[in-house]
């Protein structure tokens, strides 16, 4: 019969090593970050600088190809925010101020984290798959024999990609919201659209676009880290891919709204 005792004592242990294990990812993930800078920024003088190309290819991969559903979502958030944003100012009779809500929290809240949300489901996977089967057939190795360094080859080009397309598909992503609200807010309360995108412009700040787009850039790199991390501490076959996958997504998305809360709390005290 097991002793009762020892349960709370493994219980506790159990949170400690998590806690352990947490920690130590996220110093990995520090020490991958700071030598993907160092091999982006000094790579040249070793004869192995950041591939251009490959940096290129990432952005057209987690980016330019992500613009249609990007921008049906971007469209769906702002008429979601329109028709919420007069059912409760309706309840006031304040629904000529719809503009300043809707302006605020698609340019500050919801463009940068949906789609920090949808390029960590759709980029984020793909990273920790790539690197997860890559590490498995031991391509990684096979690069560290080669002389080539493998955060430079892997890391760096996708680092650079999910910072620079990031902030542009949040700015996308602020342009097809506010458009798709004001058709909707502009026929609902029977004004020109021109007026509302005039409301609309002067309610705005450049700090409130530089919030967003700074909160953008912070996710690309939380996706980045967490696919690489994840990827690289693959285990098993075919299904230690689909498990780093799939964990990879949940982490990222975790990130990006604790990010998001922290982020917002800190700039608005």
């Amino acid at each position: 019969m097991a002793n009762p005792l020892k349960l709370p004592g493994k219980f506790f242990e159990g949170i400690g090593r998590r806690t352990v294990a947490g920690l130590d990812e996220m110093g990995y993930a520090a020490a991958i970050f700071f030598e993907a800078i160092y091999w982006t920024l000094t790579g040249w003088r070793y004869r192995q600088p950041v591939r251009i190309t490959s940096a290129f290819a990432a952005m057209m991969q987690f980016g330019v190809t992500a613009l249609p559903i990007a921008t049906l979502l971007a469209a769906t958030i702002g008429l979601m925010l329109a028709i919420q944003s007069l059912y409760s100012l309706g309840l006031f009779g304040a629904e000529q101020y719809a503009y300043i809500g809707i302006a605020l929290s698609v340019v500050r809240e919801f463009s940068p984290m949906i789609m920090g949300i949808l390029i960590a489901g759709r980029s984020g996977s793909a990273i920790a798959a790539r690197l997860a089967t890559m590490s498995i057939n031991q391509e990684v190795d096979a690069l560290q024999v080669m002389g080539i360094n493998p955060v430079r080859f892997l890391v760096s080009p996708v680092l650079i990609a999910l910072i620079l397309m990031m902030p542009c598909l949040a700015m996308w992503a602020n342009l097809v919201s506010i458009l798709a609200a004001g058709l909707y807010v502009s026929a609902q309360l029977h004004q020109s659209f021109g007026a509302y995108l005039n409301d609309t412009i002067e309610v705005l700040k450049t700090g409130d676009v530089w919030h967003g787009l700074g909160k953008a850039t912070l996710f690309g790199v939380i996706i980045a880290l967490v696919g690489v991390v994840n990827g690289s501490m693959v285990q098993g076959g075919a299904e230690g891919v689909g498990k780093v996958t799939t964990r990879s997504v949940v982490i990222s998305i975790t990130l990006i709204v604790v990010a998001d809360m922290i982020f917002a709390y800190m700039t608005t005290k």
